[in-house]
């Protein structure tokens, strides 16, 4: 499946800002879907993860203050994002893996990844 993410750019600290991942190349119903992200000289970390019954998990960093969310009939799945702060920043992944049925944590289970959308937070 190809994933096309967008949505990323340069804003302030608490401003908001969401994203979407396009999902095209195979039924996007079944899947599990996971928003990641890797800023400069660290490793990808999870962010979010939601499955196609409406399960989700948050990274205790982003609880609260993120929002996953899909539209399986726009094969489609956003991350909402407020309070934005200065650590944020990164370039954010979407990914999807089949043959779950609840949010993944672990980048290693994803079958796709798309190519990343950078999101930068000044101070």
């Amino acid at each position: 499946v190809q994933l096309q993410a967008s949505g990323g750019g340069l804003v302030q600290a608490g401003d908001s800002l969401r994203l979407s991942c396009a999902a095209s190349g195979r039924s996007f119903s079944g899947s599990v879907m996971g928003w990641f992200r890797q800023a400069p000289g660290k490793e990808r970390e999870f962010v979010a993860s939601i499955t196609s019954s409406g399960s989700i998990n948050y990274a205790h960093s982003v609880e609260g203050r993120f929002t996953v969310s899909r539209d399986n009939a726009k094969n489609t799945v956003y991350l909402q994002m407020h309070m934005l702060k200065p650590e944020d920043t990164a370039v954010y992944y979407c990914a999807v893996a089949y043959g779950y049925n609840r949010p993944l944590r672990s980048p290693t289970l994803y079958d796709d990844w798309g190519q990343g959308t950078l999101v930068t937070v000044s101070s």
